[in-house]
């Protein structure tokens, strides 16, 4: 044992002499006191090297040496960084604060020689060490930081919470708009599932909070009682002391309670087909959720939209669900420029150009905001190169610009957007999409110079790692086909998405066979068979898929009434709906996440 402790003190002697070579120039630097504290880095590493040789005592000497490696990594010099914390290792004395800046330094330089996972598996505070606040607040901002990169919101907000308990009070604030922030995405369910950690009560004060939120927004009355309740629980917590603004606006806000609903749709006309499933929905809702004292009218914007907009005043109405068709909206709109509407209305359609109002909101069953929802999905599932293969139409256009738009602020890149034509186009597409056109032609080459005799495996691309198709679902059954034959043997599966327009109709289990390891987006309420899906298929056999988001799109539009104002003034509120989580963004327009699917042996299994 006492012969492996001298050589190891041996070795370490022999690579801190290594490393101060050439630092006998710094005498000058030497004879000034440098100052030690590992809360700055003032210096540059060779003369905090310096200061190390000249140091008496072993913990004066690993502060110095700490210095020089965080100098290092200051510098760029991420190698030499990491040979001098491999080698004072051995020799780092117990003292805690020198123990938690070697291993914070050690997460440094793992984050840019190997990954933000290899960084993280280091930085391990134990709970017994004693550190000055300044060492606190570097290693939970820090961990906070990788858990963010490596989408880790529960992890993150853990160390969030605990980060603004060692801030001054300002600092502590900015830092509590970010774990606001941070829980405004999370579902209901998912705080649920966190919120009764004991071993973080600022966390879990936090998850209360948001839940208390999210849960009861739609009900101020209720609202109000349950945060007073939280607040008596939670007297020293950071929101208690100061809620956050969007939540206080939500308190304020007064929810739509209209004792009369008018739904304009296109009742009568050529049209009118298309608005049934949406009619059909709504008075599913009414005759599930409503009672008899709110009246329920329809009216036929084909006689007119400004005609039926009347009517529906001169009933009564003081909500107004629809209309539907992109020039019924357009003519709203206008009259509603004039100052001409007076009552709160729920678009059934979003046009790209509008004037908001604080009392009007749109719902449209969006392609584009799939695409974008879509784009959400994949940076989610650590997709860092995806490619789009996508229909040579109008829709396919709009939906990959949006899937772009959303890709290029998650990540700074564009996407990398393939169009495809119909027949022997889209095979060619597929090829040149994926490197195989290049690769024959080099076989092709070498079998001109070399002989016919040669074998050779044409090669597809190996840097892409997804593919996101956006197709109708004729062009799929094609175009997975022939993905499928044109990966090379060599090259490892990519992840597969598509949208809800490729989806099957009907149960054909040999066509969704051809389909298997494919992720799809649809509307939760198509993601299963349940007694609302069974009854809808056994009144409307004929429908397809589209009818069918149609009749959920009109369901939820009357459930939404009550929600929307809560929902406009608290952007975190969610309302967990049929067609999606919704929520409704700062322009009246309601957002939708998508629940996702796989094909999985002929059977479309949600994920």
């Amino acid at each position: 044992m006492l012969k492996r402790l001298i050589t190891t003190k041996f070795v370490f002697a022999a690579i801190l002499s290594t490393v101060l070579v050439g630092c006998a120039t710094q005498t000058t630097e030497n004879k000034q006191a440098i100052d030690s504290s590992l809360a700055s880095v003032t210096q540059s590493a060779n003369v905090y090297l310096s200061a190390a040789s000249n140091a008496k005592q072993p913990q004066e000497r690993d502060k110095y040496l700490l210095l020089a490696a965080h100098a290092y990594i200051n510098e760029a010099n991420v190698s030499a960084a990491d040979k001098l914390l491999v080698s004072m290792k051995p020799q780092l004395q117990p003292e805690p604060t020198l123990q938690a800046e070697w291993l914070y330094l050690s997460a440094r330089v793992a984050e840019q020689t190997r990954s933000d996972a290899d960084a993280l598996s280091i930085l391990t505070y134990p709970n017994t060490w004693k550190l000055p606040d300044w060492q606190r607040v570097t290693y939970h901002q820090y961990k906070a930081r990788l858990f963010n990169q490596t989408k880790q919101p529960i992890d993150e907000l853990r160390q969030l919470s605990s980060l603004s308990l060692y801030l001054p009070k300002e600092q502590s604030f900015e830092v509590n708009d970010t774990i606001w922030r941070t829980l405004q995405p999370l579902h209901e369910e998912t705080i649920k599932s966190f919120m009764r950690d004991n071993s973080n009560p600022t966390f879990s004060g936090w998850l209360q909070l948001a839940y208390i939120a999210k849960h009861y927004a739609v009900d101020p009355s209720q609202l109000v009682r349950y945060l007073g309740e939280w607040q008596q629980a939670n007297p020293n917590h950071p929101g208690a002391m100061k809620l956050p603004s969007d939540l206080e606006k939500a308190l304020n806000a007064k929810p739509y309670k209209p004792q009369n609903i008018a739904v304009l749709l296109p009742l009568t006309g050529r049209r009118a087909a298309v608005a049934e499933p949406i009619r059909q929905g709504i008075l599913a809702s009414y005759m599930a959720a409503f009672d008899d004292q709110i009246e329920l009218n329809f009216f036929d914007t084909n006689l007119g939209v400004e005609t039926a907009y009347q009517d529906a005043l001169a009933a009564g109405a003081e909500f107004v669900i629809g209309p539907l068709l992109p020039n019924a909206v357009e003519e709203m709109q206008a009259l509603n420029e004039q100052e001409l509407m007076t009552v709160p209305q729920l678009y059934l359609n979003q046009t790209e150009n509008f004037t908001p109002n604080s009392d009007q909101f749109y719902f449209a069953l969006s392609p584009a905001q799939e695409a974008s929802d879509a784009a959400q999905k994949l940076y989610n599932d650590g997709i860092s190169l995806p490619l789009l293969l996508v229909s040579n139409d109008s829709t396919g256009k709009r939906m990959a610009e949006s899937f772009n738009s959303k890709w290029l602020e998650l990540t700074e890149e564009n996407a990398e957007i393939h169009y495809y034509d119909g027949g022997d186009q889209m095979k060619l597409t597929v090829q040149e999409a994926l490197g195989v056109k290049d690769s024959q032609a080099r076989i092709a080459r070498m079998k001109e110079l070399i002989g016919n005799n040669i074998e050779a495996d044409f090669r597809s691309r190996r840097d892409i790692d997804a593919i996101y198709m956006i197709s109708a679902a004729k062009d799929l059954v094609l175009l997975k086909p022939f993905l499928d034959v044109n990966f090379s043997v060599f090259a490892d599966p990519v992840a597969l998405y598509t949208t809800s327009r490729s989806r099957l109709s009907g149960n054909s289990t040999q066509s969704a066979q051809e389909l298997n390891n494919l992720m799809i987006s649809d509307i939760p309420w198509l993601m299963g068979a349940n007694t609302e899906t069974t009854m809808v298929n056994q009144l409307w056999s004929n429908w397809n898929n589209g009818q069918k988001r149609l009749y959920i799109m009109g369901y939820d539009s009357l459930e939404l009434v009550s929600r929307l104002a809560q929902m406009r003034a608290f952007p975190g509120y969610q309302f967990n709906g049929r067609s999606g989580a919704l929520s409704v963004d700062q322009n009246g327009v309601i957002e939708r996440t998508l629940s996702w699917g796989k094909y999985q042996r002929g059977q479309l299994r949600p994920l």
